[in-house]
C-alpha cells in the first residue's frame, strides 16, 4: 500500500486526498499548521451570534463549469447567492462592479447603455497608446473620474504603493458595465455552502486511510523517506528556507465587531478613498439569508505587507517576484518525490473552483503516472509569468 503526506489542509490537500483514497489503495497523512482545516476558507459559527463566520475574508463559490459545480454539491448543499457589492466614494454609496446604475449616479445622468459608452469614450485618455502601469491602464479605458472614484485609493491601499508601481497587467480587463447589471460574478454556479466550507473539507477527507494532524508546521528538512510522495500546498520559497529571498504577497488583518440587527444592509461595502485605513467591511450574515439573527457581526479589512508570521494572500507577482519564484521551481524540478500544488505553491492568485478543478486534474494526472510507471508532474501548471 502507497503512503502519501499532502501539506496543507486547504482545498488544494482535502479534494487531493479525496480523490486518492477513492481512486488507489493508499494511506494518507495531512498535517496542518494551523488548528483548523480549511485553509484560508474556514468557516465556523459564532459563538455570541450564530452566525456562519467567514474567517478569513468573503468567499463565494463561482464557477462556469456544470463538473466543478456538481462535484461541491454532491458533498454539501449549496444555496444560491448573488454577491451584491456596494462602494463607499467621497460619502456616496454606489454599485459594483461599476455598471450603468453606477456612472448615472457619479455623473448624475440618465443615460442609456449606447449614451453611456458613447460618453465614457470622450472621457478616456487615449493619448496613453500602449499602457505601461495599472493607472495608464485604467485611464486609457475609464478616465480620471471613475478611476478616482474607486480605482485608485482602493488599489493603493489594498497593494501598498502607488497604482504606478504595478503592472497594467493587474487590471487585464476593466470592469465596468453598460446595463444595470450588478452581480458581482460572471459565473453561471454561484452559491454558499449551507454548513460552510470547514465542513465541506471535512467530508472529503472522512476516510478511514486519511489521517489529519493539525498544529504542525512542516519544514523541508523533516525526514520523509518512509512517504511514496509528498504533495506540499504550502508557500514555494518557504520549502527552500527562502534561500533566494522571500516572494512577495499582501496580507490582511481583521477587526471583529458586534451590533444589533443589520449592520450595513450588505455582505460587502468597499470603502474606496485612500484616507479611509480598511479596504472594505464584510457582514457575513448575509450570505446565510435563510437563517434569521437578532444580532450581527462584521469585520473591517485591513490590507499590509506580508511579514514572516503573516498569513500570505495576494502574490504581488512583481517582477522581481517572477525572477525568484523561476529560481524556486527551477530548483524545484530537481526533487524526487515531491509535487507542489494550489495557489501558495505555485504563486498565483487562484478563485476556489480553480484550487479545486486543478487538484481534481492532478490527481489524476498522478495516478496515471504511477500507473505507467513514470515521473510525476512536479507543478500542475507550466506558465508561470
Amino acid at each position: 500500500m502507497k503512503k502519501y503526506l499532502i501539506v496543507g489542509a486547504g482545498f488544494s490537500g482535502t479534494v487531493l486526498a479525496h480523490q486518492l483514497a477513492k481512486n488507489t489503495d493508499c494511506k494518507i497523512d495531512i498535517c496542518d499548521e494551523r488548528d483548523h482545516i480549511g485553509g484560508n476558507c474556514h468557516t465556523s459559527r459564532d459563538e455570541q451570534t450564530d452566525i456562519m463566520v467567514h474567517h478569513y475574508g468573503p468567499h463565494i463559490f463561482n464557477t462556469d463549469k456544470k463538473e466543478i459545480w456538481d462535484f461541491v454539491n454532491s458533498l454539501m448543499e449549496f444555496k444560491p447567492y448573488v454577491h451584491r457589492v456596494k462602494a463607499m466614494s467621497n460619502g456616496k454609496v454606489y454599485s459594483l462592479p461599476v455598471n450603468l446604475h453606477t456612472i448615472n449616479q457619479l455623473f448624475g445622468q440618465s443615460f442609456t447603455p449606447a449614451t453611456a459608452k458613447a460618453f465614457l469614450e470622450t472621457l478616456a485618455d487615449t493619448s496613453i497608446e500602449d499602457p505601461q502601469n495599472f493607472e495608464e491602464q485604467a485611464l486609457r479605458f475609464i478616465g480620471k473620474e471613475l478611476y478616482n472614484a474607486f480605482f485608485y485609493g482602493y488599489t493603493k491601499k489594498q497593494w501598498g504603493c502607488e497604482p504606478t508601481e504595478l503592472p497594467a497587467s493587474i487590471l487585464k480587463r476593466i470592469p465596468v458595465r453598460f446595463n444595470y447589471d450588478d452581480n458581482y460574478h460572471n459565473n453561471i454556479y454561484t452559491g454558499i455552502p449551507v454548513d460552510g466550507y470547514t465542513a465541506l473539507m471535512e467530508k472529503l477527507i472522512q476516510h478511514e486511510n486519511i489521517t489529519v494532524t493539525l498544529n504542525k508546521k512542516f519544514d523541508s528538512s523533516i525526514d520523509t523517506s518512509n512517504y511514496d510522495h509528498v504533495f506540499y500546498t504550502g508557500p514555494v520559497d518557504a520549502w527552500f528556507d527562502y534561500k533566494y529571498g522571500r516572494l512577495g504577497y499582501r496580507t490582511v488583518t481583521f477587526e471583529k465587531n458586534y451590533a444589533d440587527g443589520d449592520y450595513q444592509g450588505v455582505t460587502q461595502m468597499n470603502y474606496c478613498d485612500a484616507d479611509v485605513p480598511y479596504t472594505r467591511i464584510a457582514e457575513p450574515k448575509h450570505f446565510t439569508y435563510w437563517e434569521q439573527h437578532d444580532k450581527t457581526v462584521y469585520f473591517k479589512e485591513f490590507s499590509k505587507e506580508t511579514g514572516p508570521s503573516d498569513i500570505p494572500y495576494y502574490p504581488k507577482r512583481l517582477a522581481a517576484d517572477k525572477a525568484l519564484l523561476l529560481q524556486y521551481r527551477a530548483d524545484a524540478e530537481n526533487l524526487q518525490k515531491v509535487s507542489f500544488l494550489g495557489r501558495l505553491a505555485t504563486y498565483r492568485y487562484m478563485d476556489m473552483h480553480h484550487v479545486i478543478g486543478e487538484a481534481l486534474a492532478f490527481a489524476q494526472a498522478f495516478l496515471l503516472a504511477e500507473e505507467q510507471g513514470v515521473k510525476p508532474a512536479v507543478f500542475p501548471n507550466t506558465e508561470v509569468v
